[in-house]
């Protein structure tokens, strides 16, 4: 059976030898073939003018000689300055396009060290002046390909300031000393470079860098085919995120219309409210209508988009069928920036959470348990978190809460939860869970503000 590894290599030897004999077709095209008959052109009016001009010939044939070659030198410097550089731009963006489709294939598997390795090696192949190529994300070298390679190999942390630059001002930065690269070692002979960002959703999320043996390489054509290249790598690395993004969300929506009802609970909330009806009709009818609304609920929301508001109106309707049930053990309050209630937000992310408070924090003893739930801005994001005081999840547990094998109850709630923040609000949000036996546990999602 031939590995991933394996078939990568092949795909990487055969491409080479099709784009070698590509890059030979290309050296000697037809515009290279009229240059030179231009050149030799230009010499043999030139040579007969001076020697017509030394011999004392006619004065006609001077003439003639003179006029040829200016009509010669108006041709070159008409092609020189107009029809070349649209030939050189013509190649470019043809280089541009089939180091593109060659990438294609390792870019939508996303930004990792395997793919990074592979792109830099194709850019590299495919490149007229850099002798190295690296990518990096946000704080290390995913992928290094060329001269230097011994070392500044893939895995180690970014050591060019101007690197932290391109992506911190999500703008390209050519350096044009050793000493701008920054690499420690004395007999390294990258001497110039071109570092310019990746991006995903507008964010720089690291860098295409070319590197060089001299800054006369650092030109207007290499540094638009390094912005061109990283603007197409872009794009397939937005795709990649967009088909994660739709995966997870669909998987997600299954998950979640899947547990919108636990029956569990429903058995649990109709029994509360059969003894309501002999007890106390009231209760037992307000009881009904927050359950009817409850369900509504889960029917008209599973597949859109709410609000924050909506949200807690909704955990505010669950908490008081519990409430009826356990009285005075259980209680929540909440605490929320009014700022943010109107704020975007899948169905369903808070209510499974304070579930697992009632279903798994409650003490045996009878203690009551109390479920606090809070939403507030800081440092950038939006933190929103359930907590309670109960008898929290033995560290051992905690450790593979997210693992698939947890099996039902805690583990796939909060896995269900941790996945629909990803998969909406993308790899920049954060799902954490606390826990201290005995003293409590805590659920938060972190979201940027940006998402």
């Amino acid at each position: 059976m031939v590995s991933s590894s394996d078939n990568s290599s092949r795909r990487g030897t055969g491409s080479r030898k099709s784009t070698m004999h590509e890059n030979d077709l290309v050296g000697v095209d037809r515009h290279d073939i009229v240059d030179m008959a231009m050149v030799v052109l230009i010499l043999m009016f030139s040579g007969v003018t001076l020697v017509s001009i030394a011999s004392s010939w006619a004065s006609y044939i001077t003439v003639i000689n003179v006029a040829a070659l200016a009509v010669v030198s108006f041709i070159v410097a008409f092609r020189l300055v107009i029809v070349r550089p649209d030939h050189l731009r013509a190649q470019q963006s043809d280089l541009i396009l089939r180091i593109a489709r060659e990438a294609l294939s390792y870019m939508r598997e996303g930004l990792n060290p395997e793919t990074a390795d592979a792109v830099c090696k194709i850019v590299l192949r495919n490149s007229t002046a850099a002798v190295a190529v690296a990518i990096t994300n946000r704080d290390e070298v995913l992928g290094f390909a060329g001269v230097g390679n011994d070392h500044h190999s893939a895995g180690r942390p970014i050591v060019t300031r101007a690197t932290h630059e391109a992506i911190d001002s999500n703008t390209p930065q050519v350096l044009g000393t050793k000493e701008e690269i920054g690499c420690p070692d004395p007999t390294c002979l990258l001497t110039a470079a071109i570092v310019v960002p990746l991006q995903a959703r507008a964010q720089a999320i690291g860098t295409l860098k070319f590197y060089y043996t001299s800054d006369r390489y650092l030109n207007e054509t290499e540094l638009a085919m390094a912005e061109g290249l990283a603007s197409l790598l872009s794009t397939q690395l937005e795709v990649h995120e967009l088909e994660v993004q739709a995966a997870l969300t669909t998987e997600m929506e299954l998950k979640a219309l899947q547990a919108q009802i636990n029956p569990h609970f429903l058995f649990n909330t109709l029994n509360t409210i059969a003894v309501f009806i002999r007890t106390d009709p009231v209760v037992a009818r307000d009881l009904l209508r927050r359950f009817a609304k409850f369900y509504r609920y889960t029917l008209e929301h599973a597949d859109e988009e709410i609000t924050l508001r909506v949200e807690l109106g909704f955990l505010e309707e669950y908490f008081a069928l519990e409430k009826a049930r356990f009285g005075d053990r259980l209680s929540m309050d909440l605490d929320v920036e009014k700022e943010l209630l109107g704020m975007p937000m899948p169905a369903f992310m808070l209510q499974p959470l304070v579930e697992n408070c009632v279903a798994h924090g409650m003490r045996e003893s009878g203690e009551p348990l109390h479920i606090h739930v809070s939403a507030h801005r800081q440092a950038g994001r939006v933190v929103i978190c359930v907590e309670d005081d109960g008898v929290g999840i033995p560290e051992k547990q905690l450790e593979t809460i997210f693992d698939k094998h947890t099996g039902k109850g805690l583990g796939i709630a909060l896995r269900n939860v941790r996945d629909r923040v990803s998969g909406v609000f993308g790899s920049e949000s954060e799902f954490v869970i606390e826990s201290d036996e005995g003293q409590g546990t805590q659920a938060c999602f972190l979201i940027s503000e940006r998402a």
